[in-house]
């Protein structure tokens, strides 16, 4: 059924799916104090579903694989909006989550991004 495809262009639309659902996460996770692992998964899975969504519905699979008519969505690239689209909904999922393990994510970052730029308190870890 890809063919007809150009190799480049499909390797271009795994990365942009790739950077949808890790790129996000992975920033605001190094960052932000205020992501949750909840904020971090619906964010990441959004950002993925969209992106798989919208290459589908493009002209490269849409027309040119499958044989419709037109495309639906009308850019090659789906990046440009999954990827503000998991920034936005980790935000969003992070910010509305007041779970008890939430405050506790919040409360261990500093902590944390000083082990991880640092090496400073990571023997302990390496012990267990």
């Amino acid at each position: 059924m890809f063919e007809k495809q150009n190799v480049a262009f499909i390797v271009a639309l795994t990365f942009s799916v790739a950077a949808s659902a890790n790129f996000p996460v992975l920033v605001l996770s190094m960052f932000w104090s205020g992501l949750t692992t909840r904020g971090a998964v619906l964010g990441g899975m959004i950002g993925l579903l969209m992106s798989v969504i919208m290459v589908v519905l493009s002209k490269a699979v849409w027309v040119q694989s499958f044989g419709f008519g037109s495309e639906i969505f009308p850019f090659a690239y789906p990046a440009l909006f999954s990827v503000p689209a998991a920034f936005i909904f980790s935000w969003l999922f992070s910010i509305t989550d007041n779970s008890e393990s939430a405050n506790a994510e919040r409360a261990a970052y500093e902590a944390q991004s000083i082990r991880s730029e640092t090496g400073l308190g990571a023997e302990g870890a390496a012990s267990h």
